[in-house]
């Protein structure tokens, strides 16, 4: 059985970016890793200066997608995956506890379930939906968060497609 996070509110709702866990980086403050992750991708600091004063990060990502023309990182690219893994990093070191929760769910896949959501484009790269065959989608997040648990646990991923690297995403460090 999956380990699934689908709402902030919900079991598992830590694993998601929208959790209220805020992280510094570069020395500023952010409410959520997902106002992080959308203010990497661009070079402006007034987009990212708004992007981190948003008071939801819903209304971060919805003005992120409002800059969208603005982005340095296109979504869903190497960059963007760099930049994820820097977010989940930074939520787990400055959140000690989280790491207990994440090695706690021992070797079960964890999927980002975005059946209430997704048809398809950058929901199924991120996480996966539920379909009468089982689960579809690329489940990026999810692979991502076991990547690094498996390292908590001694075991680093083979997997090609998760081993991007944190020059990435400091080569786009605000």
């Amino acid at each position: 059985m999956p380990v699934t996070f689908t709402k902030v509110s919900l079991p598992n709702g830590w694993l998601g970016n929208m959790s209220p866990y805020p992280v510094r980086y570069a020395g500023l403050e952010w409410r959520t890793t997902e106002h992080l992750f959308q203010a990497l991708r661009f070079d402006d600091p007034a987009i990212r200066e708004e992007i981190r004063g948003e008071k939801s990060p819903f209304a971060a990502k919805l003005l992120a997608k409002r800059h969208e023309d603005e982005m340095l990182v296109e979504p869903t690219s190497p960059a963007d995956l760099a930049n994820m893994e820097l977010c989940l990093r930074l939520k787990l070191d400055q959140h000690p506890d989280l790491k207990d929760l994440l090695v706690a769910t021992g070797d079960e896949v964890i999927v980002e379930d975005v059946t209430s959501r997704a048809s398809g484009g950058r929901h199924l790269f991120w996480g996966m939906t539920f379909r009468e065959n089982g689960w579809v989608g690329e489940n990026r997040l999810g692979r991502l968060w076991m990547r690094l648990r498996g390292e908590m646990q001694g075991a680093c991923s083979d997997d090609p497609q998760i081993g991007v690297s944190l020059e990435l995403a400091e080569a786009t460090a605000i």
